[in-house]
């Protein structure tokens, strides 16, 4: 439903597989502890599990948190091998990751300073 969760100013991954068993609680003190990020503070926080092919993204709103949760049925989402514990990544790259488009290789070109 769009509309529904407003798009959050930035969009966090954790690059570490984690157990998707876990809810609310279990994934704000991964937020806190192991990414050391605050888990209200309005950004997003994306998890994935080992196999790739799951993810669970935590939102704080204002008035409560989303959990919501996304499996493919073939294939698995493209995850950063960066060696950080959290990536960053954009809207667009963000609608790229959860259609199961390998995000990373895709890139706008430069605007041209065109001139006559």
């Amino acid at each position: 439903m769009p509309g529904l969760i407003e798009a959050p100013p930035q969009i966090w991954l954790a690059v570490e597989p984690v157990d998707l068993r876990r809810g609310i609680d279990g994934l704000s003190a991964i937020v806190q502890q192991a990414l050391e990020q605050a888990p209200c503070a309005g950004s997003a926080f994306v998890f994935r599990n080992r196999a790739g092919n799951r993810l669970k993204l935590l939102l704080w709103d204002g008035n409560g948190v989303w959990l919501c949760q996304r499996r493919l049925h073939r294939g698995h989402f493209v995850w950063p091998r960066d060696g950080d514990r959290c990536f960053s990544i954009s809207q667009a790259q963000w609608q790229w990751l959860i259609a199961g488009v390998d995000w990373q290789r895709l890139s706008v070109l430069p605007l041209a300073d065109w001139q006559v």
